[in-house]
């Protein structure tokens, strides 16, 4: 079960919904959206997962055992899965979500995927007379529990224009980045960010520990100067307490960078920080880290 949210919902006239996917994000942001007063059909691989869902929301929601089924009258699917392979299984073919779904309706999705494929599937639903809409999200699994996300949007403006207000029940700010592609491009200069800061922030509290300071008053002050960030905020008190079952996986975060070095070499764009901070995750996943949250980069430093 999720912790209930004390998120207040903004009124907006109730639509017709599908989400894909219920795993640590889309189960609470499905959840938002049932709260919100919007009927919700799920799909998930696992049943459980979608049976467990119905129980904690009552109402007209339901669940489907494919995409296509899911989207079946639906003005907006929203998804959030694992990676590109993911996207076009419960997009595509003859059981994917685009066969379902009707003219004019709205594919939002929310997994952290490629601008490449973000762009393919934009044209496939184009075509078939679809919007698609890529919107990866920022904030993690705290983040997705108390409707509080970032999201960050590429495609046409009448199809932003139509999930925006939907996607505020689990959000404090979705924007329009640009054309397709947009918002996972935007996702990627996120996590280049998050990366630098989390080994910034893992060598300073190492370097402090050995120095022999009190470690939470030293972040109590530098939090207060230009050293603050949300890490320093969030993780700093519990990277110095070796805690690291806070959401966001290592591996998700190899694979999110391994998107972005994938991109900077077609771009041209330099990442010596970036890629040398994907290999200390690396580092991280062969100590048994995969599961760890991200800040757990301050253990190769210990």
């Amino acid at each position: 079960m999720t912790t209930p949210s004390t998120k207040t919902y903004a009124t907006t006239t109730a639509r017709t919904v599908a989400f894909l996917g219920l795993g640590v994000m889309g189960y609470p942001m499905a959840g938002h959206l049932a709260r919100a007063g919007h009927t919700v059909t799920v799909y998930n691989r696992s049943r459980a997962k979608a049976d467990a869902w119905l129980a904690e929301h009552s109402g007209s929601h339901r669940s489907a055992s494919t995409p296509r089924e899911a989207a079946v009258g639906a003005d907006l699917v929203f998804c959030c899965v694992g990676n590109d392979d993911d996207l076009r299984a419960v997009t595509l073919g003859a059981d994917g979500a685009f066969a379902g779904m009707r003219t004019g309706a709205v594919f939002v999705d929310h997994t952290t995927a490629s601008a490449d494929v973000a762009r393919e599937l934009y044209g496939v639903a184009k075509a078939q007379g679809l919007s698609f809409v890529d919107a990866p999200v920022s904030g993690g699994q705290a983040g997705a529990q108390n409707g509080m996300l970032t999201v960050m949007c590429g495609g046409d403006a009448a199809a932003f224009d139509s999930a925006m207000p939907v996607a505020m029940a689990f959000s404090r700010a979705v924007t329009r980045m640009g054309e397709s592609g947009a918002g996972q491009l935007t996702k990627m200069v996120n996590q280049v960010c998050i990366a630098g800061l989390l080994q910034g922030l893992s060598e300073a509290i190492a370097f402090g520990q050995k120095a022999g300071l009190d470690l939470p008053l030293v972040l109590d002050v530098i939090g207060k100067g230009a050293a603050q960030s949300w890490q320093l905020d969030n993780r700093g008190k519990t990277m110095a307490a070796d805690q690291f079952n806070f959401g966001f996986a290592v591996d998700w975060m190899r694979k999110d960078l391994g998107l972005v070095l994938d991109e900077a070499k077609r771009n041209g764009a330099r990442l010596p920080v970036t890629a040398l901070v994907d290999q200390f995750y690396a580092d991280v996943q062969q100590m048994g880290g995969q599961r760890w949250d991200t800040s757990s980069l301050i253990k190769r430093l210990k």
